[in-house]
């Protein structure tokens, strides 16, 4: 059997999904805490946050495809990408325990160490996670273990999520005692620390098998120019934006419901419950992408989860904050659904790479995936900051009783207005080409083509 088309082992898969364990314990500590660390515990305004959090995201819009185009001219004995998760993660874990660190520091001061810390956490995130995501695409070509290799991923993925939803706030206030500041310190030390270590064994477990035609000649404007001419990856592109920005914009209100809307004194337990059952969920959902996407394909599959989670996202927009147990249960039904379409999205971005390839002539893995890096991460930063001048207009106020202008927002970010986003990722799949028949032909053709020059 062709290396490039070969079945990967158990023990390949799994070294390459506990990369994103490690790249979860920092990145959904951002997604669910960030901004409440910064309002509640750092000691900014939401507004001052959520400016920060967009602000970033202009670097990014520069840094992010300089990334890709490095990672794609990258030649080692190890190949294109994998030795960027080697390089970048010893920096990851000290970036991530950095962001969570309070200085003594003046409220500009503090500004200024926000600033500094969040922007070079996002480079380090860029140089490691760009070319993890490229990676699976280079590992095989085929269709049905690419959807396998996404499955094992983000169900790892998940595993990190448990974590940090399950034991980060109580680990908070274990190490905190009163002081939530020392909490997060010591918190993402720990957390930073067993992230570097999953890195290393990422490193050490994958292979690349899929490398570009050594022919190849073409220049990063002609990449760039294909680019603009995909329109997979432009759908993509578009989906990935708004889908993070509803994610992190979601993920970041959460805490908030539990704390000022449901306002109960074991707030923390329901929260972290929540978290967890809804996570389960999740996984369970997961399980399910792959027989569903080789059954109605990947893009079908995608619309209906995506509309699924909208329906049960809008749920909330009735519960009163008594209602736990219908809280609970549309949170449960809504990660199921959603558990659907988590491996897809990699996984299209792969076959976004063959199109591109089987269209073209010449592939750019790293220009293709650094531009939905960006989008991921413009996404986490928009969200959070939508998030934070969302609560600003409604009139929140750190740690007091909030005015019913204040929960109405809450409940909103809760509700309807990731509803209305999730929605929108749907609409964006149908201008989405690939149907599953046209997957099935660019496989065959590219690897007919690949037989001339890829070795076993």
């Amino acid at each position: 059997m062709s290396s490039i088309t070969e079945k990967l082992k158990v023990k390949e898969k799994v070294g390459y999904a506990l990369g994103d364990t490690a790249a979860n314990l920092i990145f959904q500590t951002m997604v669910m805490f960030q901004l409440a660390f910064y309002t509640d515990t750092f000691g900014i305004s939401a507004a001052a946050a959520g400016t920060l959090l967009v602000i970033v995201r202009v670097w990014d819009a520069i840094f992010d495809p300089i990334m890709g185009i490095v990672a794609d001219k990258t030649n080692t004995k190890w190949g294109k990408f994998r030795p960027w998760i080697l390089w970048t993660a010893v920096p990851f874990g000290i970036m991530g325990f950095l962001t969570f660190v309070t200085p003594d520091l003046s409220v500009s001061g503090k500004l200024i160490y926000a600033y500094v810390t969040y922007i070079v956490l996002m480079m380090v995130y860029s140089a490691n996670n760009l070319p993890y995501s490229a990676l699976s695409g280079v590992m095989t070509g085929d269709l049905a273990e690419r959807t396998s290799l996404s499955s094992y991923r983000f169900v790892f993925a998940m595993v990190a999520q448990l974590v940090i939803q399950g034991l980060a706030l109580p680990m908070v206030s274990y190490f905190g005692q009163g002081n939530s500041a020392q909490g997060y310190q010591y918190t993402m030390a720990i957390f930073s620390a067993l992230a570097v270590v999953l890195f290393i064994i990422t490193f050490s477990t994958t292979k690349e098998r899929i490398q570009p035609d050594p022919a190849q000649k073409a220049s990063v404007k002609e990449h760039f120019r294909d680019l603009t001419k995909n329109g997979a990856w432009i759908a993509m592109f578009v989906l990935t934006l708004i889908l993070f920005i509803t994610l992190a914009m979601r993920g970041s209100v959460i805490f908030y419901y539990f704390r000022y809307y449901i306002n109960v004194e074991n707030y923390e337990s329901l929260f972290s419950w929540f978290n967890v059952l809804g996570t389960t969920s999740t996984i369970i959902g997961i399980f399910f992408s792959k027989s569903l996407a080789m059954k109605f394909g990947k893009r079908n599959v995608f619309i209906a989860g995506l509309f699924g989670t909208a329906l049960f996202c809008a749920l909330f927009i009735f519960f009163p904050p008594t209602a736990i147990a219908l809280i609970f249960t549309a949170e449960m039904l809504r990660q199921f659904v959603y558990g659907f379409t988590i491996p897809l999205l990699w996984a299209m971005m792969a076959d976004v790479a063959d199109y591109s390839e089987w269209k073209n002539k010449r592939r750019a893995t790293g220009i293709i995936f650094s531009a939905i890096v960006f989008a991921l991460k413009a996404g986490l930063g928009f969200g959070g900051a939508i998030t934070g001048y969302i609560l600003s207009l409604y009139g929140y106020v750190p740690n007091v009783d909030q005015s019913s202008d204040a929960l109405n927002g809450i409940v909103m970010t809760m509700s309807l207005f990731p509803a209305a986003t999730f929605a929108i990722c749907a609409i964006c799949l149908f201008f989405y080409p690939i149907t599953k028949n046209l997957e099935i032909q660019i496989t065959d053709e590219l690897t007919e083509r690949r037989k001339s020059y890829a070795t076993a």
